[in-house]
């Protein structure tokens, strides 16, 4: 099985990157470079139209959205339990994971370009403020669901990565986080695990090689 990965630096492709790496699967990256328009040329539009990353190339076919990709991984590599086996659990890992992706994940971007979510001159700052609110409220609803729990569910999971990227870009954007302390707890434990250090040198890595290449 030939796996590539179309991935940005910092962007929601992490994910599925985590992912492969806890499924110990061979993977390539391909990296995507939005500052060049990289997810623009007509190569990468031949590969997904939609301009966005992650995609994964499987065999030559690619599968784009996140939630279709992580359950992909999971389902084609059952060892490495990246989804609780069958029962409610399961599905309420995908519904966590869906609720990363269209719940918290669109109430990110804005804190920091709101100017693409609005046209009117002058309201960029309610825009923000708006986004600002919303992550307020889904944080604070991961709080009770996280409880005492070191893991959304009983084990570590793939709604646990998806969630990591959430709080991380947050954090990243400078919302205030501070009273979310069982989501700071979970986002340093999945820190320490060994996928995301490979995750975090890679990224340093890609960021400092398009650095150079943009300074050219």
């Amino acid at each position: 099985m030939n796996l590539v990965l179309y991935y940005a630096p910092i962007s929601c492709a992490l994910v599925p990157y985590i992912a492969l790496t806890e499924a110990r699967a061979e993977f390539s990256v391909e990296v995507v470079d939005f500052r060049r328009g990289g997810h623009v040329t007509p190569e990468f539009l031949r590969i997904n139209p939609k301009h966005q990353v992650p995609v994964l190339v499987i065999d030559g076919n690619p599968l784009t959205e996140n939630v279709a990709i992580q359950l992909w991984i999971a389902r084609n590599f059952p060892a490495a339990r990246l989804l609780p086996s069958g029962g409610t659990d399961e599905f309420r890992a995908i519904e966590l994971m869906a609720w990363c992706d269209s719940g918290i994940h669109p109430h990110l971007t804005p804190n920091i370009l709101p100017a693409r979510y609005c046209d009117s001159p002058g309201s960029e700052e309610g825009v923000r403020r708006c986004a600002h609110r919303m992550l307020q409220e889904r944080f604070a609803v991961a709080e009770g669901i996280l409880g005492n729990k070191d893991w959304f569910l009983e084990h570590f999971n793939l709604a646990d990565i998806f969630f990591f990227w959430c709080f991380r870009r947050a954090m990243q954007f400078e919302v205030d986080l501070s009273r979310f302390t069982k989501c700071r707890a979970h986002f340093e434990r999945v820190s320490e695990r060994d996928s995301v250090r490979k995750l975090l040198a890679f990224e340093s890595q890609t960021l400092a090689r398009l650095a150079d290449d943009n300074s050219q």
